[in-house]
């Protein structure tokens, strides 16, 4: 009976891999020839399994296979394939065979593995590097990753796979880990799974759907938000400014099966991508974790917006969350799109121009939303954020208001949402959103539902201890009891330096 390899088992071992770079550079940096090759493994494999059921059925006539094989997922020229470059590992110049690997199997594949500029998704990769040591060293560690995905066990076939998705996830596993080691440089290209999970459950999509993210780094959110659509019927759209996370991204959709998905390289406030004709294309479900408050995002060329998304105001030059923001609204499908995005707080409360749009989105009575998540939640920053929601086919004026940040799993270097932490948010929200709760406290200390005039007579503004109460009454403080435990602790702490003072005494000092 043949061995499957399941979740656990390639998680661990693609890991292991990560053993050949660590220390001699970055781990923002090694993800890339990491996640590569765990590409170029899963392709080969699946298509070498593919080439030997066409010579199979065929009888052995390779010119047959030869012809079936081009209506593949994809195709992979002999010079491309790891066994190729596996029996090529002691080669002096192996760091030159794998690049020129990678452009064959770009040409070879240029309508999916390409941007509208024609640039291939391993243009910002180079196995030929300085960063792996000099010569010596570098094949050296080239050689020792080809081996460590070599072998049965790193058998990516359908045929030894426990489950389809296992090769998806073990990308994504790995892309988390590498956020997680990366610190502050991870925020941006990876959203951590549960927020990921949480925002796609908000905003869950119904079949047929067309479902965005404007900033998608590497993909994580999108797929996310794909996976929660009742059956395959949805399509993905996605634009990323970094052309290496952009590369991530179209691996990620890829190694989950996404081969149609439409993933554009760009700046989504300078630049959209994803138009239909002159106008931007329009979608059922728009998520995003946009950079928080970033700076220098385009507002002096916003006056000018060809698509008038900044209508309702221009964002501060050094704050572009409501850029984003706009954008998204302005994207979303009239009477029926759904917006889901984390903010940064001052967002909900900040004045001058950023309030006025706020008002605004208010007034138009598309704010549905905003929920409240503990801090230390992202990589790169401890801050809590916020998640905002938009409903064109809002059914109430009313506003859903819910303080989640004191439930979650205190995590070493990262707290996590539990799976009952974003049952508890989905759930309330739900409720909202079917009408099956009314103005007022819905739960104490975590939900409240405000109406228009209540926001409207807290000035637009949303912060959200101004509608859920999470005053904490202080415990009475016995001030004799406190006392008498700081004189018993001055006391042990003049009996320690006593002593210490003996034994200095005693060692000649």
């Amino acid at each position: 009976m043949e061995i499957k390899i399941n979740q656990t088992d390639i998680n661990r071992i693609v890991w292991k891999a990560c053993d050949t770079f660590r220390g001699v550079i970055d781990p923002s940096q090694y993800k890339d020839y990491i996640l590569t090759m765990l590409f170029i493994k899963y392709v080969s494999d699946v298509y070498k399994s593919k080439y030997s059921e066409y010579i199979d059925k065929y009888d052995g006539d390779t010119e047959r296979a030869d012809r079936a094989m081009r209506h593949e997922r994809f195709v992979v020229p002999s010079n491309s394939s790891f066994d190729y470059l596996f029996e090529h590992r002691n080669d002096n110049k192996i760091g030159e065979l794998i690049n020129i690997a990678l452009a064959d199997l770009e040409e070879a594949n240029r309508e999916k593995m390409s941007s509208e500029d024609g640039s291939g998704i391993f243009r910002n990769i180079d196995f030929n590097s300085s960063n792996l040591g000099d010569t010596k060293d570098k094949n050296t560690r080239l050689k020792n990753l080809l081996i460590d995905f070599s072998g049965d066990k790193m058998s990516f076939d359908e045929s030894h796979l426990e489950g389809n998705d296992v090769i998806g996830d073990a990308y994504m596993f790995l892309v988390s880990t590498f956020a997680s080691e990366s610190g502050k440089k991870a925020g941006d290209f990876f959203t951590p799974a549960e927020v990921s999970s949480l925002l796609a459950k908000l905003t869950k999509s119904k079949p047929g759907a067309r479902i965005c993210d404007p900033t998608c780094g590497s993909g994580s959110l999108l797929i996310k938000a794909g996976q929660e659509v009742d059956g395959n019927n949805f399509s993905l759209y996605g634009q990323e400014l970094n052309g290496s996370t952009w590369a991530l991204a179209m691996m990620n959709m890829f190694l989950h099966g996404f081969d149609s998905a439409t993933i554009r390289w760009g700046d989504t406030l300078r630049t959209p991508k994803l138009k239909e004709g002159d106008s931007l294309m329009k979608f059922d479900t728009v998520v995003a974790n946009p950079p928080f408050s970033l700076d220098k995002w385009g507002a002096d060329e916003a006056a000018d917006d060809p698509y008038h998304r900044f209508w309702r105001g221009v964002p501060p030059k050094s704050k572009g969350d409501w850029a984003f923001i706009s954008h998204m609204i302005e994207v979303a499908y009239e009477g029926t799109g759904k917006v889901g995005v984390v903010v940064p707080h001052g967002v909900l409360f900040r004045g001058a121009s950023e309030g006025r749009i706020r008002r605004q989105t208010i007034e138009e009575n598309l704010l549905e939303a905003v929920i409240g998540l503990p801090s230390n939640l992202f990589f790169g920053t401890g801050i809590p954020a916020a998640i905002v929601l938009f409903n064109k086919g809002k059914k109430t004026t009313n506003v859903l208001f819910i303080d989640a940040s004191k439930e979650f799993e205190n995590g070493k270097n990262q707290n996590k949402l539990r799976s009952q932490d974003i049952e508890h948010i989905v759930s309330t929200y739900r409720k909202f959103s079917a009408g099956e709760i009314q103005a007022g406290v819905i739960e104490e200390k975590y939900a409240y539902v405000a109406t228009f005039k209540e926001i409207e007579e807290n000035d637009f503004n949303l912060n959200i201890p101004r509608y859920v109460d999470t005053f904490e009454e202080e415990e009475e403080i016995d001030i004799a009891a406190v006392q008498q435990e700081i004189t018993a602790l001055e006391m042990e702490l003049a009996e320690v330096q006593g002593k210490m003072k003996e034994y200095l005494k005693d060692l000649g000092f």
